[in-house]
């Protein structure tokens, strides 16, 4: 089934709701046929922006993964509302901004788009950039003590997603790792304690003091007397 036909209907559902009719058969119908009316001929002209057809039992087989998808999103979307509510009126809550580099198995850009969206209409989250090579989001979250709770939700999404766009991947595939970004600093090196080791280190500071002083600190006259 072509594609553009479907843009159309999907056209009129959408003009329904946005003209906010009465819940009565006959103004549902009326408005529906005049936004069918004005949606064909736009989908109809700009068909070429949609695929060629559109595989009906894969896409009802989706409906069940984007209903998952929703609730699950709606929930995520009432806890965070709370949980920064409580922050707003206790302000001795801890804050500690922090961005995590969060890599994806949703691969297409619709997958990747509504993965990004979600996170950033969900309060205390918000997307700041989608690395292409490695195929992640820099996701900046209010609170970065915990980052596997900020991360459990995402993969949810990623779950159904997967399915309702019909990914390469499954589910059933590992989740990649997640880092913060930026990195934690390296470890100090451990300090010297042995008498030959203080010998060397005094050495190169040393080497390093007198190659960092100008000719005149040296004594000289400034021309390398």
């Amino acid at each position: 089934m072509r594609r553009w036909p479907v843009a159309g209907l999907a056209f009129g559902v959408l003009w329904v709701v946005v003209r906010g009719v009465e819940l009565a058969l006959d103004p549902l119908v009326g408005q529906f046929l005049l936004g069918t009316a004005v949606g064909f001929p736009v989908a109809y002209l700009f068909r070429r922006l949609y695929a060629e057809g559109i595989d009906l039992t894969g896409t009802l087989g989706s409906v069940p993964y984007a209903a998952l998808f929703v609730l699950v999103f709606l929930r995520e979307v009432v806890v965070a509302n709370v949980d920064v509510a409580r922050r707003v009126l206790a302000p001795t809550m801890p804050i500690e901004p922090e961005v995590i580099l969060i890599p994806l198995r949703v691969r297409t850009d619709l997958g990747v788009t509504t993965i990004a969206n979600s996170i950033t209409i969900t309060p205390g989250t918000i997307t700041l950039d989608h690395d292409p090579e490695e195929n992640a989001l820099y996701v900046h979250v209010i609170d970065g003590r915990d980052p596997e709770a900020i991360v459990e939700p995402i993969r949810t999404w990623e779950d159904y997603a997967l399915e309702i766009f019909d990914e390469e991947l499954s589910p059933e595939d590992p989740s990649p790792g997640f880092s913060v970004y930026p990195p934690e600093m390296e470890v100090p090196p451990e300090p010297v304690t042995d008498s030959e080791g203080l010998e060397d280190l005094g050495r190169q500071r040393d080497e390093n003091w007198d190659r960092d002083r100008t000719p005149g600190d040296r004594g000289g006259d400034g021309d390398g007397r």
